[in-house]
């Protein structure tokens, strides 16, 4: 391992669609911040991956992303493959740049201020964060697990962030592109067939969505922390179409679990044993359908995250 890179920071840069100047503006804070790095970027969704692994095997101690959720999730990926002892002395930092920040944004990170988020991750402070993990089998019938910061999600809602994410790069505004996500889904299927086991309770039954969440689920775990070993699940029913807009209303207020149809529930595992037709999805990344019963748990404290001073 190449120790030369030990007090310098690995930056991975992540570029956004119609953000081109963003980077000059990070590099200037950086400077300001008297802060000696070396700067990769990525090409496109797969090389974040490649990239990671080569901040990694190249010795940085301090790896800081220029991205989004799905580029944090492929960066705790890369982290749980090294082994623990070379994991443990790497921290983890993020600049929100993505279509959905929904992890930076729960430590008080915004994609608005580069200098205060820079000038925070400057002070090194480090918190062990937990990462859920989904175990399935995918149709080639390979058995697979991949980790997560934010939630997996089942159902309805694994659409909505699909098409959110589409939306997002032409509308621009998250608010928006949320909502009119939404409205296409009222033309597409609203039930799915589920059958899973949550503590002694087992669900049985059509739902719209789950949402299993190790951080706040974009908002539909708002009391999940990643630091507590356990996993917020919400289990929402077949609302009325009145009832629909209401619970969007409550999404974006904070206050979903308001909503008579949404079941919340905490626990460490969660088996699913059927999820018929359901889209599944990871840290908003669309997975597809596991192949038959999968499982949801959570691995305590395993990541050094750099939180605000």
């Amino acid at each position: 391992m190449n120790t030369e890179f030990g007090n310098r920071w690995g930056i991975l840069y992540c570029p956004k669609h119609g953000k081109a100047n963003r980077w000059k503006k990070i590099e200037k804070c950086l400077k300001d911040n008297g802060i000696s790095y070396d700067f990769v970027q990525s090409e496109s969704t797969g090389s974040v991956e490649r990239l990671m692994r080569m901040l990694i095997n190249n010795g940085y101690k301090t790896i800081v992303l220029v991205g989004g959720d799905s580029a944090l999730n492929d960066a705790v990926n890369c982290l749980m493959e090294v082994e623990p002892e070379v994991r443990d002395t790497i921290a983890l930092g993020v600049i929100p740049n993505g279509l959905i920040n929904d992890f930076a944004r729960y430590w008080g990170f915004r994609e608005s201020d580069i200098e205060q988020t820079v000038a925070w991750l400057n002070q090194r402070r480090i918190r062990r964060v937990d990462l859920g993990c989904i175990r399935y089998v995918n149709k080639d019938g390979d058995r697979c697990r991949r980790y997560f910061l934010n939630c997996v999600n089942i159902g309805l809602t694994a659409s909505i962030m699909n098409l959110r994410r589409r939306t997002r790069r032409l509308l621009g505004s998250q608010t928006l592109s949320f909502v009119i996500s939404s409205l296409l889904l009222l033309f597409q299927r609203m039930e799915y067939k589920v059958r899973m086991r949550i503590n002694n309770d087992v669900v049985n039954r059509k739902v719209m969505t789950v949402c299993i969440g190790s951080g706040s689920g974009y908002g539909q775990t708002p009391n999940a922390v990643p630091y507590n070993g356990l996993l917020d699940v919400s289990v929402v029913y077949h609302p009325k179409v009145f009832q629909l807009f209401g619970g969007i209303y409550l999404l974006l207020t904070g206050k979903f679990l308001n909503h008579k149809r949404v079941h919340p529930y905490r626990t460490s595992e969660v088996t699913v044993e059927e999820a018929r037709h359901a889209l599944v999805s990871c840290d908003g990344r669309l997975m597809g359908t596991p192949e038959g019963e999968f499982k949801v748990t959570v691995v305590q404290e395993v990541i050094n995250f750099m939180i605000p001073g």
